[in-house]
């Protein structure tokens, strides 16, 4: 699909959005700006209360996940774990590394500003170090999810040029963190996250969770530059419109939420606002989010082909064994499948749409400018996002029945 020119909705020196030279200077320059005061404060308040994870009506569903073999690549993983350990200062080290079960799995944010004091901030550390991250992120995920979380970092590189804040928006302006100690047998994982990019890699065995997971780009495509064309999301783009498309007219009016991503024809409590029209966005862990839209039992069976290709699109990030594992969660489910749609179905326009089971929650945005000038969702922002509900973001279910199921780990259990 063609994109939108993003040019003309680049800043000019008088309206850029960027405060200070530099990552900590920019955060402190907004500490006090009542809107983002107010959205710290709100994600403070979600992040107090107890996980039980985004569900549909408040009650989470039980026994939907299980501990199996998945064949995920977990030697590879463990190696380039603990070389990246190795290559770690104690102080690093202590900053960087937490309980496997800590709830620090769930204070990652998706936006520019550097307010933490924790983790390896990629722009900060040696050669080396940074390289040994990259090195646990390609031995975790499929050659096509490491390229794709790659491209998010490169385009916001794209973005620093483009706005002059480089020290700000970098290719590698993003936090680290591992979880637990890298082994064959006890769960472990590891954190990214920083503008548009959120990854959660959580491993038990040969068994792998990468929920929750964000990734962006604004713009998501670059015209110049050593990536010059370099562009992302496409696919997701295309699948889904074209998806909702072959809907009969009747299938439409189902799917359909709201015609429009602004005004009054959004239902009430969906209105814009600074996360765009996402649900699942940064500590909305517990999120309530009632079923929408289309129901699996009323597609086709091209469509339903087509919509589990969609969805491959995003669980692609996981490596073969695992997604082959993560996709037939999502066909046993396929007819408690919603997808919902709110927008525009032309070429070109803006539009968001979900999908929805009791195993995964997918959503896909067209953003309004945060730091380009557009006051109106286009398709050259994206915001999407996978979710694992019902109680196993972060790999949480797995984590607890582990504890729960090995002999070694019963009194550790009862004292979480």
């Amino acid at each position: 699909m063609s994109r939108i020119d993003y040019r003309k909705y680049v800043p000019t020196a008088e309206t850029s959005k960027v405060h200070g030279e530099s990552a900590r200077q920019h955060a402190a320059d907004l500490a006090d700006v009542p809107l983002i005061k107010g959205i710290l404060a709100g994600w403070q308040e979600m992040y107090a209360a107890p996980y039980t994870g985004m569900t549909t009506d408040g009650t989470v569903m039980p026994g939907l996940f299980k501990l199996r073999s998945e064949k995920a690549p977990i030697e590879q993983a463990i190696i380039a774990a603990n070389h990246l350990i190795s290559e770690l200062t104690p102080e690093q080290l202590k900053s960087s590394s937490f309980d496997v079960d800590a709830k620090q799995w769930r204070n990652w944010q998706n936006t520019e500003i550097y307010f933490e004091d924790f983790g390896l901030r990629l722009a900060e550390v040696s050669d080396a170090v940074r390289d040994a991250i990259l090195a646990v992120m390609r031995a975790s995920l499929s050659a096509k999810g490491y390229e794709k979380s790659r491209n998010v970092m490169r385009l916001n590189g794209f973005l620093g040029d483009l706005v002059g804040g480089p020290e700000i928006f970098g290719e590698f302006t993003y936090l680290f963190s591992l979880f637990g100690t890298p082994s064959a047998s006890e769960p472990w994982g590891w954190q990214i996250f920083g503008h548009h990019l959120c990854l959660s890699c959580l491993m038990i065995g040969d068994q792998m969770t990468i929920t929750p997971t964000f990734m962006g780009g604004e713009p998501c495509s670059a015209d110049e530059g050593p990536h010059k064309g370099l562009s992302i999301f496409d696919d997701e783009e295309r699948f889904g419109l074209e998806l909702m498309r072959s809907f009969s007219e009747d299938q439409q009016a189902k799917a359909l939420i709201a015609n429009s991503m602004i005004g009054g024809d959004l239902p009430e409590g969906r209105r814009v606002h600074y996360d765009g029209l996402h649900l699942g966005g940064a500590y909305c862990d517990n999120r309530i989010v009632p079923y929408e839209g289309l129901q699996g039992v009323d597609f086709t069976k091209l469509q339903r082909r087509n919509l589990l290709d969609l969805v491959a699109e995003y669980l692609g990030t996981l490596p073969p064994g695992p997604f082959a594992a993560k996709m037939e969660d999502v066909e046993r489910h396929f007819a408690d499948t919603h997808f919902c749609w709110i927008g525009s179905r032309e070429e070109d326009q803006a539009f968001y749409y979900r999908i929805q089971s009791p195993v995964t929650l997918i959503e896909f945005d067209h953003h309004a400018g945060v730091f380009l000038t557009n006051p109106t969702p286009m398709n050259f922002h994206v915001h999407t996002l996978v979710r694992t509900p019902n109680g196993n973001d972060y790999g949480v279910d797995l984590i607890r029945q582990h504890y729960e199921n090995a002999p070694h780990h019963k009194d550790h259990h009862h004292d979480h």
